[in-house]
């Protein structure tokens, strides 16, 4: 039995690199097919855009601004080329964000994250995500019939009938949410049924802490963790290294400064961007607003693609004070505006009732002068005053947050 699923994770890095960005033009094309890729993107020849910093130029699309594009040209926001009878299924989830899922095997990437965590043709899975309306149900089930398993399809809930369809298919595997894989486990302990069948674990779409972690082992289940979206399905997976989650092949994974599109350093905590190469549904430079940091060198795991930290929280850190918004992006310029400047971060709170701000810029070069230019900038871009504080090069956490509301 292989260690991988395929000859794909364990390519040398330059050699995924330069194939990856070799299929990029074609899908550059197949996406300007779309009105809105052909408005957002005009101007850009695809023939040009093989390298990352290449695709660094291009614009991003924000998850955030999706429904309103949607509403505004249902049900993609023009940025679906092919027409609805084209697809297999149709989704829709909070926002309403409209998703459409491909017709070919495994549309959502998610076969060699089950494999990662010991899934194998033949099992029976147990898929407790929801069926209904939104796609979870369907990524994690499509991804296990695309390995080869059988899966029952529970969706979440309704415990007493979860429990006799366990003890009659004896499930080998559960994809689910941590949450109800402890809500199952508790109710089979208290009610005395069966379900030591279980015995490796997908698990997705909420915290699972260290704490959950060892009480899932204690009770003899190997559970992975796995981060998706509803957009682009799986994005990057656990393996047996334990060591960060491997980002899933066929997908470009960039880390940018939030309320950007810039590329950070290696090692910076940064929004994810991903661009997607399914010619029939591209995403290109989708910033979901979730923050990761990549983790240096390959997995001990021998799986050789980019791996990240796993889920940091979220990017869009966007607050209001004294009743205006003040957002990333305006932090993003006011960086711009200082290049010589280090990090930076917006602390909010409060004082006498009243809102402040304060700046603080890392710097191996305070002055007066910077302080005060800083300032002027400052007012400048998000037309509130406030206090600037110079701190040295390094003083600031590398999290990823540009805006910190302490109020």
């Amino acid at each position: 039995m292989t260690d991988h699923y395929d000859a794909l994770e364990t390519r040398e890095p330059g050699l995924r690199e330069a194939e990856l960005f070799s299929k990029l033009p074609d899908v550059l094309r197949k996406a300007l097919a779309a009105p809105a890729y052909a408005e957002r993107l005009k101007g850009i020849d695809p023939a040009a855009v093989t390298s990352r910093a290449a695709l660094a130029e291009l614009p991003v699309l924000r998850k955030s601004e999706l429904p309103a594009l949607h509403k505004a040209a249902p049900p993609f926001g023009g940025f679906v080329a092919g027409s609805l009878g084209s697809f297999g299924r149709l989704f829709t989830s909070p926002g309403p964000i409209f998703e459409p899922e491909p017709v070919h095997a495994d549309p959502w990437r998610g076969a060699r994250a089950l494999f990662a965590a010991g899934f194998r043709p033949g099992d029976v899975v147990l898929n407790t995500f929801s069926y209904h309306l939104t796609p979870g149900g369907f990524i994690f089930d499509a991804s296990a019939r695309a390995l080869g398993c059988a899966v029952i399809p529970a969706g979440p809930g309704n415990t007493e009938q979860q429990f006799e369809l366990i003890e009659a298919y004896r499930p080998v595997g559960y994809s689910g949410t941590p949450d109800f894989l402890k809500i199952l486990l508790d109710a089979a302990a208290n009610a005395g049924r069966d379900v030591s069948s279980i015995k490796r674990a997908l698990v997705s779409g909420a915290a699972f802490p260290k704490s959950l972690q060892d009480e899932v082992k204690a009770r003899g289940i190997d559970a992975y963790q796995a981060f998706g979206t509803a957009d682009l399905g799986m994005i990057a997976f656990e393996t047996p290294a334990r060591e960060g989650m491997v980002v899933n092949e066929d997908l470009i994974m960039e880390i940018v400064r939030p309320g950007t599109g810039d590329p950070v350093a290696p090692g910076d905590v940064g929004e994810i961007v991903v661009t997607s190469l399914d010619p029939q549904h591209p995403w290109i430079r989708l910033a979901l607003g979730d923050l990761t940091a990549a983790l240096p060198g390959t997995s001990p795991c021998g799986r050789t693609n980019m791996r990240i930290k796993g889920w940091m929280g979220r990017a869009d850190q966007t607050t209001k004070v004294k009743g205006m918004f003040v957002r990333p992006e305006q932090i993003a310029e006011i960086a711009k505006r200082h290049p010589q400047l280090g990090r930076l971060r917006l602390v909010v709170t409060r004082s006498g009732e009243s809102d402040v701000m304060t700046l603080k810029a890392e710097t191996a070069a305070a002055s007066e002068t910077l302080q005060d230019e800083l300032a002027a900038t400052l007012r400048a871009v998000t037309k509130l005053g406030g206090n600037v504080e110079l701190v040295g090069a390094g003083a600031l956490p590398n999290d990823g947050k540009v805006i910190a509301d302490e109020r």
